[in-house]
């Protein structure tokens, strides 16, 4: 049997949206990145605790795949770590 795969598009603009992704846990993830607009630093999204780091060249969809085995809330962040998000496994 083949498990299904959460997918999410998180929009970056300004910010993230939505800031908060919840997946469950066990479940294979892809998380999206569509930069929107071409303000600041919000042209790379990175991540220690999901261990990605990805350019986000404007309106181009960037897919990371995200490890569900923890359960726990992970953070991601532009390359100032200015604006933030997080990823919620349960």
């Amino acid at each position: 049997m083949v498990e299904k795969v959460q997918k999410v598009n998180v929009t970056v603009a300004g910010g993230y949206s939505p800031e908060v992704v919840n997946l469950k846990k066990g479940v294979p993830a892809e998380i999206s990145f569509t930069r929107t607009n071409a303000q600041g630093c919000l042209d790379v999204v990175h991540s220690k605790d999901l261990d990605f780091e990805k350019q986000l060249p404007l309106n181009e969809t960037q897919t990371v795949t995200v490890d569900t085995d923890k359960s726990g809330e992970y953070t991601f962040s532009c390359g100032m770590d200015m604006f933030k998000g997080k990823v919620v496994i349960s």
